[in-house]
């Protein structure tokens, strides 16, 4: 079997609207089409042996054990595989159950579709499912302990810590929208200019004098002291020579520990001689430059937990450890506790496994004993240095018993450190009673404290802490989204998307929009390329400056990795037109309907999905939205846009040469079509399409009448304003014009737009495009054989897959089946078939370029316009060359 590609969908997708993260791995089973489960010798056995837990996989049957019944029966690998995909992410922590397999539209070939957790371990899954099946197959042995582990691993490694992953749940639960910004915590929350970011438990809105003084023992300590906190008694040294002095200063027990320094790093407790002083001065000074010693505090460890100058939770820490019983051995007691069910690898679980690290034998050591030592009945014996519950300690919730005085104190001294979400370490022999009585003192403030002995407290009540920090980060009132709209369609997406930018600039909206030639921040085009795909659309949203978002979302983005976004304000669907049929397993044009019908189904309940009403499938797409829905018609009458009118909807139609908005039955004509530059004197009629949903876009966002009047008046169809749509260049005795026509819906649009262009002689220029079917790439040598009197074949930079010849010979055989002697010349450079278009230009001419690099071509026509405007040139064969 061969594994043919495997893309991660992060996204709403074409196989799913609202479960994002999908594998879709292209399967060819080469030789095992021919051979279903029950026809491999004993193949359904040693999956249930290697696989007993997928007994609870129901499939399509429906029951426990559905699946194993399906496999008995006979299934095909692709379907085994996609199951087996999922159980080894289940039997690795991550419990995960959606999968499909479908036909590729080739002979054994199949698209395998399962859900992951993490994008990497579900890539992983996708190959050893593989491996897998083939061993199964083979009936050979195989290590799946190994792969579990490493997926385990993996997923540590990627996935976001407990504390970062709580806000983000907290934030999506809310309707939240959230980007991840890099590999580690740093999470963008909200879209555009009304995002807040955060990097663990530290906001956009943290203090940053409050981080470093938090980070800096020696000022945290003179900050409280000052304002009468109870710290423990301390003397800060750099040198060891002050060790002595210091010791005897404060006085042992002492706990020595870097002035700058968190999570537990270079800290020595207990320490009761000069010399283990000493030692743990040199392990401290290791982490800083500056070392404190302090008055070691007996008690019992607390962590109190303020966030927005409130106590949220309160919690006691207790270090890894194992309570003897007089029979087992120390190694034998920490296996023991891991035993717990509550223990996994890393986060995976409320506790985490007590490793045996070097710290551990020493801390052990220290008290005399090593791993094989029996200890006494009952004697309790610390394993680790710090109560992190990532290093096996455990967490008791005590919220409800600290005492009001020590509420106020937390809370008094998160203003006195300046910190939005602060973390108070404190050592008390009981929290319920107020400090000043215990003898208890505060060790430690943190800036980005941990949650997660808040979350998932060994014992106690689990606390929603995430959710008070999204309270502040998006108080009642506020808002994380911007306006979204999202165009698609198979043409005139460009068009609709610079025309909504445009109404939206002129309204004061900073703007940012993605189109086929690149992405655009308040008007600067920042990248160049096709950019409708999903990165793109996150490039606008991630842009701080940005208040309102157009995303042209083409097919390939959305197939490739699904949507860049997960809810829009508005969905713009064009048309739906035979084009990249035959990629990417999309083979019909129904096929294709449902791509584009991805974007409408992500339209927010309260917005609205605006749909062609004269494309059957366009207009089927309302069956799938949970929205409001509004109909475009070049046709008044539609019966679509009728029956909408009658129930009181939202419509836009060209009637009586105007384009018009309908409220119900009700007319508002927004301006006559002559008088819109980019319908060229209305005879552009696909243009007068693309300007319809953009106008009922602006009046769901309360443009009037004259603000669309103006807009759609100085929208001018232009190299700067429409690039490669409809640019009309005009020479003294000729005119060029520049379009991106690349499929055949497209071609038939523009000829009916040239024979309105009043011409001595057509010319045109097309190009066959190799990721295009070889009847749609003879179909576009057919329309131009319509369309001009004389054409130029020449040929793109991309060719796809397909030769040159290969790609000439199709639209040459188009042209010969519609007129045999129409004459057609061969130029394989773009280049140099606009020069000879333009050298042997007829008086009167119009020479069409349909072009798909669009930057090239526009460069070469201006300069050809500039040379003529300062009459600097004759054609000649050596001008050729130095036309760059």
């Amino acid at each position: 079997m061969e594994i043919r590609s495997i893309n991660a969908m992060r996204g709403p997708n074409y196989w799913s609207v609202r479960r994002h993260k999908l594998i879709v791995m292209v399967l060819d089973l080469g030789k095992m089409e021919e051979y279903p489960s029950n026809k491999v010798d004993g193949f359904p056995d040693r999956l249930k042996a290697l696989f007993p837990t997928m007994y609870e996989h129901r499939c399509s049957v429906g029951t426990a054990g559905g699946f194993f019944q399906r496999v008995e029966e006979g299934t095909w690998m692709g379907h085994i595989i996609e199951h087996i995909a999922l159980e080894i992410q289940t039997l690795a922590g991550m419990d995960t159950g959606f999968g499909r397999t479908r036909g590729y539209g080739e002979e054994g070939v199949y698209n395998v579709v399962f859900s992951y957790m993490e994008e990497k371990v579900g890539r992983y899954a996708a190959k050893a499912a593989v491996k897998i099946c083939e061993a199964l197959i083979a009936n050979e042995a195989y290590d799946l302990a190994d792969d579990i582990q490493t997926m385990r691993e993996i997923r540590e490694e990627e996935r976001l810590g407990p504390s970062t992953g709580s806000i983000v749940q907290e934030a999506q639960d809310r309707g939240i929208p959230w980007i991840r910004l890099n590999k580690y915590s740093l999470c963008q929350l909200g879209y555009g200019s009304n995002q807040k970011r955060i990097q663990a438990t530290v906001t956009s809105e943290t203090s940053n004098i409050g981080v470093e003084i938090a980070c800096d023992k020696e000022d945290t300590k003179f900050l409280l002291e000052q304002a009468e906190v109870e710290v423990p008694k301390g003397e800060i040294i750099r040198r060891e020579s002050g060790v002595e002095d210091a010791c005897d200063y404060v006085g042992f027990p002492l706990v020595v520990k870097p002035i700058s320094g968190n999570h537990g790093r270079g800290i020595t407790v207990d320490v009761n001689s000069y010399k283990e002083a000493v030692e743990a001065f040199k392990i401290a000074k290791e982490v800083s430059r500056s070392v404190i010693l302090e008055k070691f505090i007996t008690g019992e460890d607390y962590r109190l937990l303020v966030i927005n100058n409130k106590l949220v939770a309160a919690a006691k820490r207790t270090p890894a450890h194992v309570i003897g019983d007089g029979k087992s051995t120390i190694q034998e007691l920490i296996d023991k506790v891991n035993e717990d069910p509550r223990r996994g690898y890393g986060h995976e679980k409320v506790l985490t496994m007590i490793t045996v690290n070097e710290l551990t034998k020493t801390i052990i050591a220290s008290s005399g004993y090593e791993l094989d030592t029996v200890i006494k009945k009952d004697e309790m014996l610390i394993l680790k240095d710090t109560a992190n519950l990532s290093t096996g300690g455990t967490a008791e919730d005590v919220t409800d018993r600290v005492h009001p005085a020590n509420v106020f104190m937390a809370e008094r001294i998160s203003k006195i450190i300046d910190l939005d979400i602060c973390g108070i370490d404190v050592m008390t022999t009981d929290i319920s009673k107020p400090l000043s009585e215990t003898g208890g003192a505060i060790l430690e403030v943190n800036a980005g404290p941990g949650f997660r002995m808040h979350l998932a407290p060994t014992t106690g009540l689990p606390r929603n802490v995430a959710a008070p920090v999204i309270d502040k980060l998006f108080p009642p009132g506020s808002t994380s989204r911007i306006p979204i709209v999202a165009v698609s369609g198979t043409n005139g997406k460009t068009t609709t998307t610079r025309l909504i930018a445009h109404m939206a600039k002129m309204k004061g909206y900073r703007v940012g929009y993605t189109t086929s030639d690149g992405v655009y921040i308040q008007n600067r085009l920042l990248m160049k390329g096709d950019c409708t795909g999903p990165a793109s659309a996150e490039f606008v949203l991630k842009d701080p400056t940005v208040n309102f978002a157009i995303l042209e979302s083409a097919r390939g983005g959305l197939l490739r990795a699904g949507l860049g976004f997960k809810k829009c304000d508005i969905g713009i669907v064009t048309n739906v037109a035979s084009d990249h049929l035959g990629l990417k397993g999309i083979h019909t044009i129904e096929q294709l309907a449902k791509v584009k019908g991805v974007i409408p189904e992500t339209v927010l309940p309260d917005g609205t999905a605006i749909l062609n009403a004269d494309d059957d499938l366009v207009y089927a797409m309302r069956k799938n939205v949970d929205c409001n829905v509004a109909l475009f018609s070049l046709d008044e009458n539609n019966s679509h846009i009728k029956a909408m009118q009658r129930r009181g909807g939202i419509s836009a139609i060209y009637e009586n040469g105007y384009i018009t908005l309908c409220r119900g039955e009700w007319k508002m004509r927004v301006i006559k079509a002559v008088n819109v530059p980019l319908t060229f004197g209305g005879k552009a009629t696909f243009m007068i399409q693309n300007v319809l949903p953009a106008v009922i876009t602006a009046y769901l966002y309360g443009h009037t009448l004259e603000d669309m009047k103006v807009a759609l008046e100085t929208f001018i169809p232009s190299p700067s304003q429409t690039p490669g749509r409809l640019n009309l260049f005009k020479f003294k005795n000729f005119q060029i014009l520049l379009d991106y026509a690349h499929n055949p819906a497209g071609m038939r649009a523009l000829k009916q737009f040239t024979d309105n262009l009043e011409a001595t002689v057509k010319v045109g220029i097309i190009a066959g495009i190799g990721d295009r079917r070889k009847e749609d790439n003879i179909e576009m040598g057919s329309i131009a054989a319509e369309m001009f009197d004389e054409i130029i074949i020449r040929q793109d930079k991309r060719l796809r897959g397909k030769t040159e010849q290969e790609l000439i010979k199709m639209l040459d055989d188009g042209i010969k089946m519609k007129d045999p002697l129409k004459k057609t010349t061969i130029i394989p450079s773009e280049k140099e078939a606009i020069l000879h278009a333009v050298k042997h230009a007829k008086k009167g001419a119009l020479i069409v370029l349909c072009s798909d690099v669009i930057p090239d071509a526009l460069e070469l026509v201006k300069k050809l316009k500039e040379e003529e405007a300062s009459k600097l040139y004759e054609f000649s064969p050596e001008d050729i060359p130095n036309l760059n």
